[in-house]
């Protein structure tokens, strides 16, 4: 006769395999609840200003790193706040100017590309970071921060999974996502063929094809490993070629131009 096995049944453990480790991320994301749990636990230790703050566009091959600092108001609650990449672009830009309209005090700096290939995206992010802190309009006294410590004088917590466990790191989340995809998407027309407008300048496939056919643009972030290796010279706009006069050396005017017309010619 054959035996019933008394061992519990368990669930299925879900298959993971063959899947990338930013779905995984995504995926453990999207469980967790965004709430003013840190931001109480500040407030009860008697800070006043606490400021949420984020960083986006770091492992972005285009472009600068732009950091927001958010104080939200506690008597006012914005419903929707989550970490920006699982917000959709048209919530996003909803929720920006209603967290800039709501919000005690936001600021948004941003560290250029020349700037993250001589100091490296790491630090590039955290100075980011400390220059939006330090433009806020109310001093915080109380700073919450996903994942990492800055140069700063007040108290700090930092959160992993910051920007999708705390509302204030989230709301700067999305005024710096929504502020670097405009200042990515101003760009598209002046280089077309890399799909700035709706890459950003991440690694797509279109984005790397484009980067081995014609090379990077002055504004792609040249110590980052699929910027350098791509085999194509690096693209040159026209202003690149301009040579500035030498030291003492004076413009001669066209032979028609009238000197007495100063006003016009802006002297």
């Amino acid at each position: 006769m054959k035996l019933k096995s008394n061992k519990s049944k368990r669930g299925k453990k879900a298959d993971t395999s063959g899947v990338s480790k930013a779905t995984l991320k995504l995926r453990l994301l999207k469980r967790l609840k965004c709430t003013l749990k840190y931001e109480k636990l500040a407030w009860a230790g008697g800070a006043t200003a606490v400021a949420g703050e984020d960083e986006v566009g770091r492992g972005s091959l285009f472009g600068p790193v732009v950091a927001a600092a958010v104080i939200l108001d506690p008597k006012y609650r914005i419903r929707g706040l989550r970490d920006s990449k699982l917000l959709d672009r048209e919530t996003r830009e909803k929720l920006a100017p209603r967290i800039r309209e709501r919000a005690i005090a936001w600021a948004v700096a941003a560290v250029d590309v020349a700037t993250i290939d001589q100091i490296n995206i790491y630090w590039a992010s955290k100075r980011a970071m400390e220059e939006a802190v330090a433009m806020l309009s109310f001093r915080p006294d109380h700073l919450l921060i996903d994942a990492l410590r800055i140069n700063c004088d007040c108290p700090q917590t930092p959160i992993i999974h910051g920007d999708a466990l705390s509302a204030s790191i989230a709301a700067a989340s999305i005024i710096a996502k929504v502020e670097r995809d405009a200042m990515i998407s101003a760009w598209d027309p002046v280089f077309p063929e890399y799909g700035l407008a709706s890459n950003k300048g991440y690694s797509t496939p279109k984005h790397l094809k484009m980067l081995r056919e014609k090379g990077p643009t002055p504004l792609h972030r040249l110590s980052f490993a699929p910027v350098w290796t791509s085999s194509a010279p690096q693209e040159v706009l026209e202003f690149m070629l301009e040579k500035e006069p030498a030291e003492g050396a004076v413009e001669e005017l066209p032979s028609n131009q009238n000197l007495a017309n100063d006003d016009d010619a802006g002297i």
